[in-house]
C-alpha cells in the first residue's frame, strides 16, 4: 500500500480524524494544542496521527487533501480545516454539530 492509499485508508476508517503535530495529551505546537482541545471540548471521541512521527504523511497530505498546513481537520474523510477554522466553527456552534453527527452513526451501530 502506498503513502496515499494509507491516508485514504485513515480517512475512510476515522469518521473524525485530526493530522496534528504530537498527540492531544502532548501536542508539538501550539495549533495542533488548540485544535484539539476545541475537539476534546465537543465531547466526542476523536483519532489523530502524529505526523512528526509519520513523516511520509507530513510530505505526502498537502497534496491529497490541498491545504498547507497542520493540524488538519477531517469529517467524514472531508477536510473542514487548520486551527483557526477548527476555532471558529467551535465558537458559533457549527464544529460541535458536525462532530456529533459524525459521531452519532458509530454509537448507533454498536
Amino acid at each position: 500500500m502506498d503513502i496515499i492509499e494509507t491516508i485514504q485508508e485513515q480517512l475512510s476508517s476515522n469518521s473524525i480524524l485530526i493530522y496534528m503535530k504530537g498527540s492531544p495529551d502532548q501536542p508539538q505546537c501550539g495549533f495542533s494544542s488548540q485544535a484539539t482541545q476545541v475537539l476534546m471540548a465537543c465531547g466526542e471521541r476523536f483519532a489523530y496521527i502524529d505526523i512528526l512521527a509519520n513523516p511520509e504523511i507530513r510530505a505526502n497530505l498537502p497534496s491529497v487533501s490541498e491545504w498547507p498546513t497542520f493540524p488538519q481537520l477531517f469529517i467524514d474523510g472531508e477536510l473542514v480545516g487548520g486551527c483557526d477554522i477548527i476555532v471558529e466553527m467551535y465558537e458559533s456552534g457549527e464544529l460541535q454539530t458536525m462532530i456529533k453527527d459524525a459521531a452519532g452513526p458509530q454509537e448507533a451501530a454498536g
